[in-house]
């Protein structure tokens, strides 16, 4: 096969993919840390003593973990709106489906770090007077984090990856802007070359650190 390798679409256009690259790194940058928050505030209700309230956490994850995402964030572009009569964007859209599908799954993770914490400690720490509250910040969460930290460094890395998923609804993030180009210029296999590079790029260092931290911890431990 007579194939000869041309990137002159990508380096003509490089900064297509930067903007691309940025809209990334946004989405991540949102998604990942609200989705932490919710998620822990959803493994902190389903250990409540009022039913109503483990049973929607519990629900909420089943919902969200069992549907794909793709599926997710085009319901919230295309059905959305049919049902309130409010058209988000596709950024918004994008954002609700990522965040959603990503803190029911960190739920879970949180969860069962929490659960991995035998109910002596619970108890010794509220015998001395320390409210809930003070038993997670200072007793809990601090014992738990090194063996969380292995399962939200891959959330992490599964999340910047879902990013991609986006494209569907045209938001035009790495991916997006890559078909774009590899529409325009009929390189597709340089142009997507290029970007699967800058998704390694990107998440490596995250991947690499993140292993680095764990082993760190434990040796601590």
């Amino acid at each position: 096969m007579d194939f000869t390798w041309d990137f002159s679409a990508v380096t003509d256009n490089y900064p297509v993919l930067l903007k691309g690259l940025g809209m990334t790194a946004l989405l991540w940058l949102i998604a990942f840390p609200t989705s932490m928050v919710i998620g822990f505030s959803l493994s902190l209700l389903s250990r409540s003593r009022f039913r109503i309230l483990s049973v929607f956490a519990r629900s909420y994850v089943e919902i969200f973990r069992n549907t794909p995402v793709i599926v997710q964030l085009i319901w919230f572009f295309y059905a959305f709106p049919i049902l309130t009569g409010y058209q988000l964007s596709p950024v918004v859209a994008a954002l609700c489906g990522l965040i959603l599908n990503a803190s029911a799954y960190c739920c879970e993770i949180f969860r069962g770090g929490l659960a991995s914490i035998s109910n002596g400690q619970w108890e010794g720490a509220r015998a001395i007077g320390m409210s809930h509250s003070q038993v997670l910040r200072r007793v809990i969460v601090p014992q738990v984090f090194s063996r969380m930290l292995p399962a939200f460094t891959n959330r992490g890395i599964e999340l910047a990856k879902n990013t991609s998923i986006a494209s569907v609804i045209a938001v035009q993030e790495l991916m997006y802007q890559g078909r774009a180009l590899s529409s325009a210029f009929y390189h597709p296999l340089e142009t997507l070359t290029t970007v699967a590079i800058i998704y390694f790029v990107l998440i490596y260092p995250g991947a690499f650190w993140a292993s680095r931290f764990e082993k760190r911890f434990a040796l601590r431990a």
